[in-house]
């Protein structure tokens, strides 16, 4: 009897990034990442190069960052429509970013500690090979990163697709870096040079993670919209008729979209959908519950 206006009044809860071009760049990225790995592996154990080996063993955390990456997005758009996620999957490329982050700061860290053994105990090199092996190494990172920047800036809600970015752009500085030590350590005799630059990249590296957990860690925890935001609201609410807001909540459900959930108080009370449509200029807010009280001696007290 009810049933077409119960269907006009439930909430759409697809909040999952529609982004399949990322994803499949994603998968490029990953499999030139892998080939890469592989070389600088087996080339560092060949030529005895331990920093090609640390860098290759380094490219591996990135191929185990780019899986998540690519999980995340099939999990969100096969469970999209699961009833067990209350406001949808939208948070899941989220948590990508969010782990993917982790692992930066953890290759962050065995940078560091690579980097500050080799100071006080430095390793022979084979510059030549060392060199090559680099070069190629920021090429493939170079193809990668220009794989990913277009659609790292048209998305730039999609913190999933950012951290696979990061993840890019620490392999190529880290590769930019052990070319100019290395080859200083060639011509100049400046071995200290390669331990340096790994300093260098891993504090590069450790403010790129740390701004990415920033970012993914508010949402994650259903972190409040901005105070101003909020006041807008209210505010718009309280213009009309004599509406008073006595409580009012909004938080992230995804990296773009809000839900609210507002209680007012009024002499004249209205309709929810009236009090929803107060707050149709309001983008940002996808999911809206008003709860109406209407004003008499117990609650207008003061």
């Amino acid at each position: 009897m009810h049933e077409h206006t119960i269907q006009n009044l439930q909430h759409h809860h697809d909040f999952s990034l529609k982004n399949e071009r990322g994803e499949r760049r994603t998968m490029y990225v990953l499999i030139l990442t892998a080939i890469t790995m592989v070389v600088e592996i087996v080339a560092g154990s060949v030529f005895g190069s331990m920093a090609l080996l640390a860098d290759g063993w380094h490219m591996a955390t990135h191929v185990a960052a780019f899986l998540i990456t690519i999980y995340a997005y099939r999990y969100a758009r096969r469970y999209k429509k699961n009833a067990a996620y209350s406001f949808g999957t939208g948070k899941v490329s989220v948590l990508g970013g969010f782990a993917s982050a982790v692992a930066l700061a953890v290759v962050a860290l065995l940078m560091l500690v690579e980097s500050l053994h080799r100071l006080v105990d430095p390793q022979a090199i084979q510059f030549n090979a060392a060199i090559g092996v680099a070069v190629i190494g920021l090429v493939i990172n170079v193809i990668s990163a220009f794989l990913l920047k277009d659609d790292h800036h048209h998305h730039q809600h999609d913190h999933n697709l950012k951290a696979a970015y990061f993840h890019v752009l620490a392999d190529a500085l880290t590769s930019l870096l052990a070319i100019v030590a290395l080859l200083a350590g060639k011509y100049f005799g400046w071995h200290w040079l390669d331990p340096a630059m790994g300093v260098v990249g891993a504090v590069i590296i450790t403010r790129w993670s740390y701004g990415l957990v920033k970012q993914t860690a508010p949402i994650l925890l259903d972190g409040s919209i901005d105070e101003q935001y909020k006041l807008k609201v209210k505010d718009c609410i309280e213009r009309d008729s004599d509406n008073r807001v006595s409580d009012i909540h909004i938080w992230k459900i995804s990296p773009s979209h809000y839900a609210a959930i507002i209680s007012l108080v009024t002499d004249h009370p209205q309709p929810n959908a009236y009090y929803k449509n107060l707050l149709t200029g309001f983008d940002k807010l996808v999911h809206i519950t008003v709860e109406v009280n209407e004003c008499d001696d117990e609650l207008c007290v003061g």
